[in-house]
């Protein structure tokens, strides 16, 4: 049994909890942070937690599809209350376990039902655990065009092109918005053409993965928009949830994964499979976390409260973003740094190279991933000068390979 490798992102927070320089800076795990580089609890959150806690609420096992309050303000949420796939009873929907166990609940439902093998298109480059989730439930990864080198952005014809040429029966994975680790998504009239493609090609099987509603712009709606149009066009999705950025709630594994179906009667023998797939992994989910989120989005004045508090945060990312962009200018930079700003979420992609990146760490004690991604909620008003001289200093002295 050899010694296995530290984990691509949680590996790097161990090594910054090592280091003892003062100046060390950890832009590497993705969990919002305030300005003075605390974690924030929401207080919306708060509130619904002490209800829940003044309730005296039992602590019994959940269904194995989980908290149907939950369930139900969730794919509320999502695809919005009013929506066809709910009123009309075509949902099958449970409760997982936050982002991960919703995807590999997914994955393994395909897997069952379209056979061990069956090719799964992910964006390059995309969230490393994506590769590790598909690849453990036994289907083949593949890859399509995504992100752009050159011109540090999208590579939507690339993109386009790879999709065309999968056979019927793959799976896609698509990111619903603040696409990890690149920050860069589809417009609204990409997302039209992908959606007009899909409902051209019915034989393909389309995941949208969607951690940061909400969170990424501040606006929850507009962070829908990729996949209410799908549903609005007919084109079934599978759609896996995660409450762990929006509403602040890492350790408490929330999520909620759906399948639309063309009838009740697809929906709730899609459902009973869901369940059984679930079952021999964890049996049921953990129920606190899901009776806050629920408290929240059922409650009008939390909901309300809730909204403004993601705003917050959305606001305070994006605000770093254009303060590391002109920290930048100022220390003299003369590189286009345009796409700090363009990208949207937690995440920037840099396009700062292997090498610029070992530098910023083995110099100045600033981790991030080989790639060069940063978390953006590292960075604050107290930090961002000392990363931009940082960036500024590795990418004066270390020419990039496209350089």
């Amino acid at each position: 049994m050899p010694l296995g490798p530290p984990d691509a992102i949680l590996g790097l927070d161990e090594a910054f909890k090592a280091d003892g320089d003062e100046r060390k800076v950890n832009l590497s795990v993705g969990a919002y942070r305030d300005d003075t580089g605390k974690p924030w609890v929401l207080p919306s959150v708060r509130q619904a937690e002490e209800a829940i806690v003044a309730s005296a609420m039992n602590k019994e096992y959940l269904p194995i599809a989980g908290d149907p309050e939950f369930v139900k303000a969730a794919v509320g949420f999502a695809y919005g209350a009013s929506s066809e796939v709910i009123t009309e009873g075509r949902l099958a929907a449970v409760q997982s376990l936050s982002g991960t166990g919703s995807l590999r609940l997914i994955a393994e439902f395909f897997t069952r039902f379209l056979g061990k093998g069956t090719p799964v298109y992910l964006p390059t480059p995309t969230w490393a655990n994506h590769l590790n989730v598909y690849r453990d439930a036994g289907l083949e990864l593949r890859s399509y065009r995504y992100w752009d080198a050159a011109k540090l952005g999208l590579d939507f014809e690339g993109m386009l092109a790879d999709l065309k040429a999968a056979p019927d029966k793959a799976v896609v994975l698509l990111h619903a918005c603040a696409h990890n680790p690149t920050g860069i998504d589809p417009t609204p009239d990409q997302w039209r053409t992908l959606c007009a493609f899909f409902k051209g090609r019915p034989g393909l099987r389309v995941i949208i993965d969607c951690a940061y509603q909400g969170f990424a712009s501040g606006d929850a709606e507009a962070d829908a928009f990729a996949i209410r149009h799908f549903v609005s066009e007919g084109v079934p999705i599978a759609l896996t949830q995660s409450f762990a950025k929006n509403f602040g709630l890492y350790g408490e594994r929330v999520g909620a994964a759906s399948l639309v179906c063309a009838d009740a009667d697809e929906a709730a023998r899609a459902l009973s499979q869901l369940k059984i797939v679930a079952r021999p992994i964890y049996s049921n989910p953990p129920v606190h976390g899901a009776r806050i989120v629920a408290k929240v989005l059922t409650d009008p004045t939390l909901e309300a409260q809730w909204r403004g508090e993601c705003k917050t945060m959305a606001e305070r990312i994006i605000s770093m973003r254009t303060a590391l962009r002109e920290e930048l200018t100022k220390v003299g930079s003369t590189r286009d740094w345009s796409h700090i700003t363009s990208q949207i979420g937690m995440f920037c992609y840099t396009g700062l190279s292997k090498e610029q990146v070992a530098a910023l760490t083995s110099d100045h004690h600033i981790y991030l991933t080989k790639e060069g991604r940063i978390s953006m909620a590292g960075v604050n008003s107290g930090n961002v000068a000392y990363i931009a001289g940082a960036i500024h200093d590795v990418t004066s002295r270390i020419a990039s390979p496209s350089a």
